[in-house]
């Protein structure tokens, strides 16, 4: 899965908007939404609400985690932990860089957000690069994954698929009775 992959998948997020149009309800495959009244809030999935933003047809409302205390709160305690910290939404990283590329004007202290998450995102990567190295050095067989979103994962499947495929190649070679050094790749 590519990071274009999980940022269709946090498309699918809900998020308020405050439409400034009138519309019955709509009936979707994936639910219904609406009815839309101006000036009423109403929950809709990002990809709608960045439509209708586009269109100048609504205010997109930022979801409650999307404020600068309580980022700054999570990257101080994510600095302090040594393991991963709960994150507010799985797909955090997506949705502020589809909020603030789309919608930033509807978001207080945009610039601000935007570095917090990306020091967030950063203290995360660093911390997932020091277990990957720790995971590989000690030859564990398995490691669990708590709190990570998707993106993170992707981020560094390559590198730890590709690490874990050459420990197996270079374990299989240097047993006894693996006959003359050759491995067989699977």
């Amino acid at each position: 899965m590519d990071p274009l992959e999980v940022e269709f998948l946090a498309e699918k997020e809900m998020v308020k908007i405050i439409p400034n149009f009138s519309l019955d309800k709509i009936y979707l495959i994936g639910g219904d939404l609406g009815p839309f009244n101006p000036g009423l809030p109403v929950d809709v999935p990002v990809w709608l609400a960045l439509n209708l933003k586009q269109r100048q047809k609504c205010r997109i409302v930022p979801p409650d985690w999307m404020d600068a205390d309580k980022l700054e709160e999570i990257r101080e305690q994510e600095r302090k932990e040594d393991t991963f910290t709960p994150i507010p939404s799985p797909y955090y990283m997506e949705l502020t860089k589809l909020l603030l590329n789309h919608a930033a004007d509807n978001i207080p202290k945009a610039d601000e957000i935007r570095t917090l998450v990306k020091d967030i995102w950063d203290t995360r990567i660093a911390k997932l690069r020091l277990s990957a190295d720790s995971f590989i050095g000690q030859q564990e067989a398995h490691a669990r994954l708590d709190n990570l979103t998707l993106l993170e994962i992707n981020t560094t499947r390559s590198f730890l698929l590709d690490s874990l495929n050459y420990m197996y190649k270079l374990r299989s070679n240097l047993q006894p009775g693996s006959g003359s050094g050759k491995s067989q790749d699977y």
